[in-house]
C-alpha cells in the first residue's frame, strides 16, 4: 500500500459512536421525531404529481384495466417503492414499458388473475433482491433493452390510433393494422379534434419562447395538454367518451390465479423481467442525472439490490390492492431530478398527492375525454422509439439485434422478442469472434497484411501464414481493423514483430484509423495497456496519431514510501511510468504494496492531505521535482528531515522517459519532425503547476500550441511595454500556423488573481517589481468585478463561491476581449477562420467548464453533447 494512503485500523480505546457519522445525534428519549420535508422535495413532488396523474390514467386506459388501477399503482409506487427502494430519486408507478405485457395478461387471464400475477412477480423480485443478482441484469445488451422498448412503443402507438380516431383497439398489432382502413373510413371528428389539440399542446408547450415562456414551461406539458383538451371539449359541448371512475367500493382486487400453470409461470417471468430491467436501468440513469446536476446537494448512489426489494414490495402491494404492475418510470424520474429533489421524500409525497387526488378529485377527472388520454399515451409510445438509441446501436454494429428484438416484441410478444434478441446477440458475438479475414498484398514494394475482424486464437494460424509471406528485410504494414485481440493473438504478433525487426525488417502496425501507427507494449497489472490495434483494454485509442488515454499512470506520483525503503532503481522497484504520456512500461505488480517509487514518486505529501497533492505542495506535473516539497530541510510523511532531491527527481524522470516512453512515441515524433508542427489550437493558460494542458484536453504531441504565463493574461495591443511575447505568439499562431481556435483557460485558486485582490502588506507599490508590472494587465478584470460592468458570469448554474472565484471567471471573459483587439485575431475572426473559447478548470473538482452565452448571460457550464459539434 502506498505510504501516503492512511490505513484504517481499529482503536480499542476509542469510544463507539452513538449515531452514524455525519448525522445529528439521536433525539432524546421521550421527544417525538419531527418529519422535515425540504422545500425542494415539496416542489419536486408537486411537479411529478402533475405529470403522473394524466399518465397513470392513460396507461390504465391503454392496458384495458380499470382506470383506478393506474392511480393505485402510482400511489403505491410513490409511497412503497419510494420508501423502500434503493434509488432515492427514482419515481415508480405504472410504466409505458409494461403496457403491452399487462394488456396481454388482461386479455388472456382477466383482471383479477392479472393482479395475482403482479403479486407473484413482486415475490420473484424480492427473491432476486435477496440473491443480490441485480448487477447481473445490467449484463443484458443495451440493444436488446432499447429494442424491447421500441417494440412496446410501436405497439402502444398503433393501438392508441384507434381510440384517437374514435374507435376501439384490437388485441395485437397485426389486427390493429388490418382494422385501420375500416377505422379511417369511420372517423369521429370530435375525437380527432380533441386528440390533435392534445398533441399540439404537448409538442408546442415546451417550446414557448421568452421569459414568460420560461415561467409557463414550469407547468408540465402533459398536464397542460390534457387540461386544455378537456376544457375545450367542455366549452364547445363535444360529445365524447370520457373517463369513468366507478366507486371505490366496487374496485376489483386480486384473486387466485386461474389458468394453465406453464402459462402463468411465463406471465410471472415476463412481468418480473420487464419490471426489473426497466427499474434497474432507470436507477442507473438517475445516478447519471444526479451526478451531472449542479449544486452541493449530496444524494447517495443507488443500491440496486435494495431497489429490487423495493420494486417487489410495491408490486405485491399494488397487485393486492388491484393496481397495475409497478416499475421505475424514466419521464417522472428525470422530472424529479430536474425539479431539484434531494431525498426520497419527494417520491413519497407525490404518492400521497395521488391518493388525495384519487379520493377527492373524481368529479374533475371524469371530465377528461378518453381521446385526449389516448393521444397522450400515443405520444409516449412514439417517443420510446428513440432516434438516439438507433444511432447508438448502429454505431456499435448492433442494429440487427435492435431490429430483431423490436420486431419480435411487435409481432410475437415481449418475452418472445427479448428471447429472439438474446439469441441474435449471441450469434452476432460468435460471428465476430470466429469470422476474421486476413489478406496479404504488395503495393509499391511494401507488404500489407490486413486483418478485418476480431483477432482471436482461432485466427492465429492464418495470421502466421500471412506474416510468413513477408520476406526478410522488407517493409511491412500490419493493419488491424477490429476492437478485440486475445492473448494468443497478441503473443503471436509480438513474437513475429520482435523476430522480424531483429533481422533488419521494418514493421508498422496501424489501428482502425488510417495513419494511426502504434507500437505493441507489454500489458501491466496496474494500468491499461495499448494493444496492436491501436486501442487500450478499455477500447480507447492509444499510441501515435490517437488521443491520449486517461492519466492514471502518475496518480499519487507525489507520495513517498517509508524512509527505510531503498531509493534507487537497483532496488527492484524500477520506475513506474512516464508522466504526461500515459505510456505503460513494464511493472512489477507487487510494487504497489511496497510503496510507490520511480520517476514520479519519492516526494512527500504534507501530513493530513491524504493521497493527493495539496494546493501548497505541487509540481508542474512532469515529474521534475521542482515543487516546494523538494527543498532541503522539508519534512517527509514519516516525520524525518529530507535532503534536497530536485536533481535526483529530474534525472530519474529523464531516465524513465528514455527507457519507457520514448520507444512508444518515437515514431510519432519522427513524423512531426519531418512534417513540421501543424497544431489546430492555440491554448493560452496560467503557469500554475496544477494545470496540465495535455491532460485536460486529452491531446498529444503536435495538437496544441501552448502559451503559459502568470494569470493567463493577454496584454491589449500597445500596452505590452517591452514584453511582446504573448502578442508574438498570437501573430505566429494565427498568421503562420493558421490555428482554427484560440482558448483562454483560467483555473480555481489562481495566485495571480489573489495578488490582484490582496494589497501588499508593506504598503509599497507592486508596480516596482516585475510581477507587479505584469499583473497590471489583469486590472481590467478586477475593475470588471468591482464595478459590475458587463453581463454577469455564473458557474454551472450557480453564483461564484467568493470574490476570488468571481475574479478568476471574469478574467477569462476579459482576456477574450483583449484577444479580439489584436489585429491578426480580429482579421481571422472577421473572415470566419477562427473561433474563441473560454475555459475554467476547477482544480479541486477536476472539472472543466466551457464558457457559453444564454439569454445575455455568460455561464461556465459542463461540456454537453451539443458542444461536441463545435
Amino acid at each position: 500500500m502506498p505510504a501516503c494512503v492512511p490505513t484504517h485500523t481499529a482503536e480499542p480505546n476509542r469510544p463507539e459512536r452513538a449515531h452514524p457519522p455525519h448525522s445529528p445525534p439521536h433525539s432524546p428519549p421521550g421527544r417525538p421525531r419531527r418529519l422535515r420535508i425540504a422545500g425542494a422535495d415539496l416542489s419536486a413532488a408537486v411537479a411529478v404529481f402533475l405529470i403522473a396523474l394524466p399518465l397513470s390514467l392513460g396507461i390504465a386506459l391503454a392496458t384495458g384495466a380499470p382506470l383506478q388501477a393506474g392511480l393505485v399503482a402510482a400511489a403505491v409506487g410513490g409511497v412503497v417503492a419510494g420508501r423502500i427502494g434503493g434509488c432515492p430519486l427514482q419515481v415508480s408507478g405504472p410504466a409505458a414499458g409494461l403496457t403491452v405485457v399487462t394488456a396481454d395478461l388482461i386479455q388472456q387471464y382477466g383482471w383479477r388473475t392479472t393482479c395475482a400475477i403482479t403479486v407473484l412477480a413482486g415475490l420473484a423480485q424480492i427473491g432476486l433482491g435477496c440473491l443480490r443478482v441485480a448487477r447481473g441484469a445490467l449484463a443484458v445488451s443495451p440493444a436488446i433493452v432499447h429494442g424491447m422498448l421500441a417494440g412496446i412503443g410501436v405497439t402502444i402507438a398503433v393501438a392508441q390510433v384507434h381510440i384517437v380516431l374514435g374507435g376501439t383497439p384490437q388485441s395485437s398489432v397485426p389486427d390493429n393494422l388490418r382494422a385501420l382502413p375500416a377505422q379511417l373510413a369511420n372517423v369521429d371528428p370530435a375525437a380527432v379534434a380533441v386528440s390533435v389539440l392534445t398533441l399540439a399542446l404537448l409538442l408546442l408547450w415546451p417550446k414557448l419562447p421568452g421569459r414568460a415562456g420560461r415561467l409557463l414551461r414550469t407547468v408540465p406539458a402533459a398536464l397542460v395538454a390534457v387540461a386544455g383538451a378537456t376544457a375545450t371539449a367542455a366549452a364547445t359541448g363535444l360529445v365524447l367518451a370520457e373517463v369513468d371512475l366507478p366507486s371505490w367500493r366496487s374496485h376489483a382486487l386480486a384473486g387466485l390465479p386461474e389458468g394453465p400453470v406453464l402459462g402463468l409461470v411465463a406471465a410471472v417471468l415476463t412481468t418480473t423481467l420487464v419490471c426489473s430491467v426497466q427499474s434497474l436501468l432507470g436507477a442507473v440513469a438517475v445516478d447519471k442525472l444526479v451526478s451531472r446536476r449542479p449544486g452541493p446537494g449530496h444524494v447517495p448512489r443507488s443500491d440496486l439490490d435494495r431497489e429490487l426489494l423495493g420494486q417487489g414490495t410495491a408490486n405485491i402491494a399494488s397487485g393486492c390492492l388491484g393496481g397495475l404492475p409497478v416499475a421505475g418510470v424514466a419521464v417522472r424520474s428525470s422530472a424529479n431530478v430536474r425539479a431539484g429533489a434531494v431525498s426520497r421524500n419527494s417520491t413519497m409525497l407525490h404518492g400521497v398527492l395521488v391518493v388525495v387526488a384519487a379520493l377527492l378529485m373524481v368529479p374533475v377527472l371524469e371530465f377528461i375525454p378518453l381521446a385526449s388520454l389516448a393521444a397522450l399515451v400515443m405520444a409516449v409510445g412514439i417517443q420510446m422509439v428513440s432516434l438516439h438509441h438507433i444511432r447508438t446501436v448502429t454505431r456499435h454494429r448492433e442494429a440487427l439485434v435492435y431490429a430483431v428484438t423490436a420486431a419480435g416484441v411487435v409481432f410475437a410478444g415481449v418475452l418472445e422478442g427479448v428471447a429472439l434478441g438474446i439469441a441474435v446477440a449471441v450469434g452476432v458475438a460468435l460471428h465476430r469472434l470466429t469470422h476474421t479475414r486476413i489478406t496479404h498484398e504488395v503495393k509499391e514494394g511494401v507488404h500489407h497484411v490486413h486483418v478485418r475482424g476480431q483477432l482471436t486464437f482461432l485466427a492465429v494460424p492464418r495470421l502466421s501464414r500471412a506474416l510468413h509471406l513477408v520476406p526478410q528485410g522488407a517493409t511491412c504494414v500490419v493493419a488491424l481493423d477490429g476492437s478485440f485481440m486475445d492473448h494468443a493473438a497478441y503473443e503471436a504478433l509480438q513474437d513475429w514483430q520482435n523476430t522480424y525487426t531483429a533481422r533488419s525488417g521494418a514493421v508498422e502496425i496501424t489501428g482502425r484509423r488510417p495513419g494511426a501507427g502504434v507500437r505493441i507494449a507489454e500489458p501491466t497489472a496496474l494500468t491499461s495497456s495499448p494493444t496492436p490495434d491501436g486501442t487500450d483494454e478499455t477500447g480507447m485509442p492509444s499510441g501515435a496519431g490517437c488521443r491520449c488515454r486517461p492519466w492514471t499512470a502518475w496518480r499519487n506520483h507525489q507520495c513517498e514510501p517509508p524512509l527505510s525503503a531503498p531509493d534507487d532503481d537497483r532496488s527492484g522497484h524500477g520506475s513506474r511510468t512516464a508522466g504526461g504520456t500515459g505510456a505503460t512500461p513494464e511493472v512489477d505488480a507487487a510494487d504497489d504494496t511496497g510503496g510507490r517509487q520511480g520517476g514520479h514518486e519519492g516526494r512527500p505529501t504534507r501530513p493530513g492531505t491524504g493521497d493527493g497533492p495539496s494546493d501548497t505542495d505541487t509540481d508542474t506535473g512532469s515529474g521534475t521535482g521542482t515543487g516546494p516539497a523538494s527543498r532541503a530541510g522539508s519534512v517527509s510523511s514519516a516525520g524525518g528531515p529530507e535532503a534536497s532531491r530536485t536533481g535526483t527527481d529530474l534525472v530519474r524522470g529523464l531516465s524513465t522517459f528514455q527507457r519507457s516512453t520514448a520507444p512508444l512515441v518515437r515514431g510519432e515524433l519522427a513524423r512531426l519532425a519531418r512534417e513540421g508542427q501543424r497544431p489546430t489550437q492555440l491554448f493560452l493558460t496560467c503557469a500554475d503547476s496544477r494545470l496540465v494542458t495535455s491532460m485536460i484536453t486529452s491531446s498529444g504531441p503536435g495538437d496544441l500550441f501552448v502559451v503559459r504565463n502568470v494569470g493567463n493574461l493577454v496584454p491589449p495591443p500597445g500596452e505590452e511595454s517591452g514584453d511582446d511575447s504573448v502578442a508574438a505568439a498570437l501573430e505566429y499562431a494565427v498568421d503562420v500556423l493558421a490555428v482554427r481556435s484560440i482558448t483562454v483557460c483560467g483555473h480555481s485558486g489562481c495566485g495571480a488573481m489573489q495578488a490582484l485582490l490582496d494589497p501588499r502588506p508593506d504598503g509599497t507599490s507592486s508596480a516596482r517589481t516585475p510581477l507587479g508590472r505584469w499583473l497590471r494587465h489583469g486590472l481590467p478584470s478586477l475593475e470588471r468585478v468591482r464595478d459590475g460592468s458587463g453581463p454577469g458570469v455564473r458557474l454551472a448554474g450557480r453564483e461564484p463561491a467568493d470574490t476570488a472565484e468571481q475574479l478568476c471567471l471574469a478574467n477569462v471573459v476579459q482576456q477574450l476581449e483583449h484577444l479580439r483587439a489584436h489585429e491578426s485575431v480580429a482579421r481571422a475572426l472577421k473572415d470566419g477562420l477562427l473561433t474563441l473559447h473560454g475555459l475554467y478548470f476547477h482544480v479541486g473538482e477536476a472539472q472543466v467548464y466551457l464558457l457559453t452565452e444564454a439569454a445575455g448571460e455568460r455561464v461556465f457550464d459542463r461540456v454537453r453533447a451539443e458542444d461536441l459539434a463545435l
